[in-house]
């Protein structure tokens, strides 16, 4: 997915306020593209998430099947190859995002919600490093994950999580 561009003056057309996280929160946080992306990972409130997901039903899109769907994390796709996965979260009153049911635990840390970064010399809302890091653990990585958190590592000199360490010792 290379026009990312795209999505967000939709959502700013929309006004909607979204979070990229994932591979291009990872970018944006890096100031530029540095590997290909296969969806757009967004986090956004439960309303602006009904919102777009009507708008984006009504241009093509439709849901993605996946092993891990739930109400507050899904993933929409169009016949272009283009797919967006939603996290959706509800806003507490210390500024945490609930993601989930709240009984579930599940929350991004309202300084999560603080990180800055550039897609194409466009400022861009996007999960802080910090948390990008801490939520590239706890599934199995793939080289794509690697690259993220060894730049994220580099960047903003972050401790690698420990099911990343082997990969340090193999690079120059």
């Amino acid at each position: 997915m290379a026009d990312v561009g795209r999505y967000v003056d939709l959502f700013e057309e929309l006004g909607i306020t979204v979070w990229l996280d994932g591979g291009w929160g990872v970018d944006a946080l890096l100031g530029e593209q540095t590997r290909r992306h296969g969806d757009l990972d967004i986090v956004l409130e439960t309303d602006a998430a009904e919102k777009l997901r009507s708008v984006l039903l009504d241009r093509g899109f439709e849901d993605v099947d996946t092993d891990d769907r739930r109400a507050w994390n899904y993933v929409m796709g169009n016949d272009e190859g283009v797919q967006i996965d939603f996290h959706v979260v509800d806003f507490a009153e210390d500024g945490r995002g609930i993601y989930g049911p709240p009984e579930n635990g599940q929350f991004f840390p309202a300084a999560a919600f603080e990180g800055e970064g550039v897609i194409g010399g466009r400022s861009l809302r996007c999960i802080g490093a910090e948390y990008q890091m801490e939520s590239h653990t706890g599934y199995e990585i793939d080289k794509d994950d690697v690259h993220d958190v060894m730049a994220l590592h580099e960047r903003f000199d972050l401790p690698v999580p420990d099911e990343y360490s082997e990969f340090l010792e193999e690079r120059p």
